[in-house]
């Protein structure tokens, strides 16, 4: 009998992917696992379109594992993933990865392991020194940056440094480290044209506002989540931070968040397009094929690959 593929479902956001792979995931008596950065948080449900209530009854993976405020990364993700994977199939059933952060996608794709890298306090001290511009700096010298997670924070540029460091030192780790793609994978991509994408994220925005998104976050900063932590996450939580902290007016919350989103969609689509450049193969369905033609032909593929 033949292994039984990873299905990704991916696409932008307000694509739609979410109810998808719900379809997908009955279809095929699968489960899902999250590949969205900010839904593993816990009490960030409206501004992270968690949207739990689609689920109905399917189980979920990687959503709500983390406190708000902390900083989730791409070395957790990868040891969970692994975890969430291992847990479903063990249960004979398969993996429906769903979500458009396309680190967190492709990582899985190209097989990723991160080892654990134990803190070098020493280099710390001397990198605390410096300035995100120069951490930036040596980090380039050190590896290619395909993003900018590794750089938006002088702590996560001086753990990236770290990580280099311990490679050149470890070379096993970093053969441990190094990708091996997986060719499991049956991916799918949710298109949708950048006029109803647009259409669709303003309407969504207008519907978490009148759902209580703002009042999300003034919980959370009551419960103690620092503002700053909140503005990291970026997006919702950055703009409406700045609103309910009064260093922005409502109107410039409001479309300065709208504009930030329809930029972010277009990072998100730009990325898919590298992934399809870097020799991932991406099965582009529209978003408004009707469900069960939807699972139909994600099915085929996944009939596909088990006769391959």
């Amino acid at each position: 009998m033949p292994a039984l593929p990873l299905v990704v479902i991916t696409g932008p956001t307000a694509s739609g992917k979410t109810r998808r792979a719900v379809d997908v995931a009955r279809a095929l008596d699968a489960e899902i696992i999250s590949a969205d950065s900010r839904q593993v948080y816990t009490g960030m449900d409206l501004g992270t379109g968690k949207d739990l209530d689609e689920y109905g009854g399917v189980p979920y993976h990687l959503i709500d594992i983390a406190p708000a405020g902390y900083k989730y990364n791409l070395y957790e993700f990868l040891r969970d993933f692994d975890c969430a994977e291992n847990r479903v199939r063990s249960a004979g059933r398969i993996p429906v990865l769903c979500g458009g952060t396309g680190l967190y996608v492709e990582s899985v794709l190209q097989g990723i392991h991160l080892p654990q890298v134990p803190a070098d306090y020493a280099l710390r001290s001397v990198l605390e020194e410096k300035t995100l511009e120069e951490l930036t700096e040596i980090l380039a010298s050190m590896k290619r940056l395909h993003n900018s997670t590794d750089v938006d924070s002088p702590k996560r540029a001086i753990r990236a440094i770290e990580i280099e460091c311990y490679y050149r030192d470890h070379p096993e780790a970093a053969r441990a480290a190094a990708p091996s793609p997986r060719t499991d994978a049956v991916v799918v991509g949710v298109d949708i044209p950048r006029d109803e994408r647009r259409r669709r994220i303003s309407e969504r925005l207008r519907t978490r506002f009148s759902q209580g998104m703002t009042a999300e976050v003034e919980r959370l900063i009551a419960e103690g989540v620092s503002p700053d932590d909140l503005i990291y996450y970026g997006l919702e939580y950055k703009y409406i931070t700045l609103f309910v902290t009064g260093r922005i007016s409502r109107s410039e919350m409001e479309r300065g968040l709208e504009t930030a989103i329809h930029q972010f969609a277009k990072r998100q689509m730009t990325w898919f397009r590298g992934m399809e450049r870097r020799g991932h193969s991406i099965n582009w369905l529209p978003y408004d094929l009707p469900a069960e033609r939807f699972v139909e032909e994600v099915t085929a593929l996944v009939n596909a690959y088990a006769q391959h």
